[in-house]
């Protein structure tokens, strides 16, 4: 009996030894949750899921869409309100399927349709570094869409007609930072979510990838090789330097992307900043750019005055700036954009320099929306569109006014 009893003993000490060691082994390791972390870094996740930069993650950020409103929700390891209490399963599902615990459907306005390409193993990961954050209650805000959109269950068709499930395919006939700028770009990055048009439901026109789309009033330009409008005449290294430092020879981030290089770009790796840059720079123009008729000469004349009085200073007569302080004008990709939203909320509100850690440097340019009728402002909008051999759509003074509404109402 005693034989019997000591030898359940010795086995119920070893199945705790086992239980003990599993557990042991179910704790990410530093390096896998230091690796999570350059990956949400990879994926702006903050710039979406933090609305108090005193509460990192906390969810609560407004995010306007075309069909309404949607505030992204909780992602620190609080178990009722955040996801501590979600499986590694739940958790792979929801980012990579768009299908939360309950088995309810996330809106696109999460981009599962890019986070699809990630493997299982980068997406437990990034679990493994959020469950490191400090738990905060902050209960998750309903939408605010507009009828019908507010029925969950329509994802469902949604899904059915353009969400394609998948990791991403590498090409052997590529190299390694092409294929892994590829997975960045088309996946973890959802550099798409932005840069793609978009068809009436929202979806994706993938026939015209990353080929520019406007987004909260302002544009998002074509990352493809087209000549006039997209990146052909930039170098990888230029891409690189400007995801970097968010600016470069050639242009200066603002709006959105500024917020984009400040959260996660800057603080990506060498390595995988050169890998998109290699990626962008493969892509051929997805459509054709449009033919454009200049201006009227008066049109230019008066553009040419307002230059004169006010851009001159800084931008010089022949546009030409000064680079990585000024950004130059002439063969600017986003100043000859079919879509000038871009342009006219600088000209209209004016521009802060981003700064960076490898461009600490800060520039300003003043806004001018109180001192130019619309008129003014389109005058002067299509000179710069349309000189030292640039080819800009004519702006309408009533494009402008839109766009001071736009801003008026916080769009």
């Amino acid at each position: 009996m005693r034989t019997i009893l000591t030898g359940l003993a010795v086995a119920g000490v070893a199945l705790c030894s086992a239980v003990a060691g599993m557990a042991l082994a179910a704790e990410p390791s530093p390096e896998l949750i230091a690796y999570g972390k350059t990956l949400v870094e990879a994926g702006d996740c903050a710039g979406c899921h933090t609305a108090d930069p005193a509460r990192p993650f906390a969810g609560g950020k407004r995010i306007d869409t075309p069909f309404g409103a949607i505030y992204a929700p909780n992602l620190t390891p609080e178990r009722d309100t955040g996801i501590g209490a979600w499986t590694d399963a739940d958790f792979v599902r929801a980012v990579r399927t768009g299908i939360a615990p309950d088995g309810s459907n996330y809106y696109p306005a999460f981009p599962y349709p890019f986070f699809t390409k990630m493997t299982k193993d980068d997406t437990l990961a990034i679990r493994a570094y959020l469950g490191t954050l400090a738990p905060d209650v902050s209960r998750n805000k309903p939408p605010e869409l507009r009828w019908p959109f507010g029925y969950r269950g329509l994802m469902r068709i949604w899904n059915a007609m353009y969400f394609k499930p998948g990791l991403f395919e590498p090409d052997q006939s590529k190299s390694a930072a092409w294929n892994r700028g590829g997975y960045l770009v088309t996946g973890l990055g959802h550099c798409g979510a932005c840069h793609t048009p978009k068809n009436y439901f929202g979806a994706d026109k993938s026939a015209q990838a990353l080929s520019g789309s406007e987004v909260g009033g302002w544009y998002a330009p074509r990352l493809d090789g087209a000549a006039r409008t997209g990146l052909q005449s930039w170098s990888a290294q230029d891409i690189a330097e400007y995801l970097q430092s968010g600016r470069n020879a050639k242009s200066h981030a603002g709006g959105p992307m500024a917020e984009v290089i400040v959260n996660s770009t800057s603080k990506m790796s060498e390595a995988d900043v050169r890998a998109i840059a290699v990626y962008l720079k493969g892509l051929p123009p997805a459509r054709r750019e449009t033919i454009v008729t200049p201006p009227d000469e008066a049109e230019m004349k008066a553009g040419q005055a307002v230059y004169a009085k006010l851009c001159i200073a800084c931008h010089e007569a022949d546009g030409s700036g000064a680079p990585r302080i000024y950004p130059p004008l002439p063969g600017n990709a986003l100043l000859q954009s079919n879509n000038p939203s871009s342009t006219l909320r600088i000209i209209l509100d004016g521009a802060h320099t981003l700064t960076t850690p490898r461009a600490p440097n800060t520039g300003e340019m003043p806004g001018y929306a109180k001192q130019l009728s619309d008129a003014e402002i389109a005058a002067v909008t299509n000179y710069i569109r349309n000189s030292w051999g640039n080819a800009g759509l004519l702006v309408t003074p009533a494009q402008v006014a839109k766009a001071r509404m736009r801003e008026a109402n916080g769009e």
